[in-house]
């Protein structure tokens, strides 16, 4: 279901003062199920088919914060919200949380009452290009690259130059699509965005597999959950339940044999699941949540590859977003 996003603002500007008092998880138990800001639709992490229905990465972790919650991953609601509409939603209570806006900067985190839970995607800026004139970055020196003007990309494209790198031929566009449109033209060699915007991109092209993201990036872009400051049993929650699909997958349990894990002896596993170490009192959560995400859910890297990965339509590698035993940078603490 989509509420209108300034209907929402309304409704909630009525209640704001009612809800100061109560926690986010408390007013989500309340109203029966969690509000979940999402992007006006990003294949792969956010997207909404004919029939109304939601699927993407970014979903699939609200989905895991209501089956923690509820034991029901389907008690959620999705806001629809632009990139100049999220941060004020979030702060007015209109959403419990943002699954992913802009990439955590110090001003974002700093400036805007608003705290960076976790980094559930390790994004970076990229380049997209065709394979049969270019393989990699060193490639690019002297061709002409489509970018959007006025944006982070714009000015890393420049650094990109002060770094005595061959000189790349910037053509710039007001927006992001326009941009696109003329690389799939072929007015410029490479597209240039984060490396999620780019892979959902590809596959709206003609022919997907003539064309190929660089294998380098050239600036960081870390992405994840968000939630206002000052509620920090909800802060985390939402940062808990990122570390507890990260956990799940190194250890192994998955949503098809979760149940049988409850009889595992690895004491990692069953503190994991709940089975020892019963309730979190500072999470306010059953002592079977993380049970719950894995089973309705799946871990992290189930939700990886269903949404993103080499299986789906997207063709992502894990890259960064790999186990940190496996060459990538996802870690976290025990569940313990």
């Amino acid at each position: 279901m989509i509420f209108p996003f300034r209907f929402l603002v309304i409704a909630s500007s009525l209640l704001l003062a009612a809800a100061a008092q109560a926690s986010t998880l408390e007013q989500a138990q309340k109203r029966g199920f969690l509000i979940c800001g999402a992007s006006n639709g990003l294949p792969g992490f956010a997207h909404q088919d004919e029939a109304g229905r939601w699927s993407g990465f970014d979903v699939d972790f609200c989905r895991a914060l209501a089956a923690a919650i509820f034991d029901d991953p389907e008690k959620m609601r999705f806001v629809t919200l632009s990139a100049k509409d999220r941060v004020k939603a979030l702060q007015s209570g209109v959403v419990d949380l943002l699954a992913r806006g802009a990439a955590w900067t110090l001003a974002r985190d700093a400036g805007q009452g608003l705290s960076y839970a976790a980094i559930s995607f390790f994004d970076g800026q990229g380049f997209l290009a065709r394979k049969k004139s270019v393989a990699a970055l060193r490639d690019l020196g002297g061709l002409s690259v489509c970018v959007q003007q006025g944006t982070p990309f714009e000015l890393d494209l420049v650094d990109f130059h002060r770094e005595g790198v061959k000189p790349i031929e910037p053509k710039l566009f007001p927006t992001f699509e326009e941009a696109a449109k003329a690389y799939s033209e072929a007015k410029c060699e490479a597209l240039t965005a984060d490396l999620s915007t780019l892979a959902a991109k590809r596959q709206e092209l003609a022919a997907p597999a003539e064309h190929a993201i660089l294998p380098e990036l050239i600036d960081k872009e870390p992405l994840g959950p968000i939630v206002r400051q000052s509620d920090d049993q909800w802060f985390d929650i939402v940062r808990w339940t990122h570390f507890a699909m990260v956990d799940a997958e190194e250890l192994g349990v998955t949503s098809a044999n979760a149940d049988e894990q409850l009889k595992s002896a690895d004491p990692r596993v069953r503190r994991l699941l709940g089975v020892d170490g019963g309730r979190v009192d500072g999470l306010g959560l059953e002592a079977d949540w993380v049970y719950r995400i894995v089973k309705h859910v799946g871990n992290y890297g189930e939700a990886f590859e269903r949404n993103l990965g080499a299986g789906s339509p997207i063709g992502l590698e894990r890259r960064l977003n790999a186990l940190w035993t496996k060459g990538g940078l996802m870690y976290a603490p025990p569940v313990r």
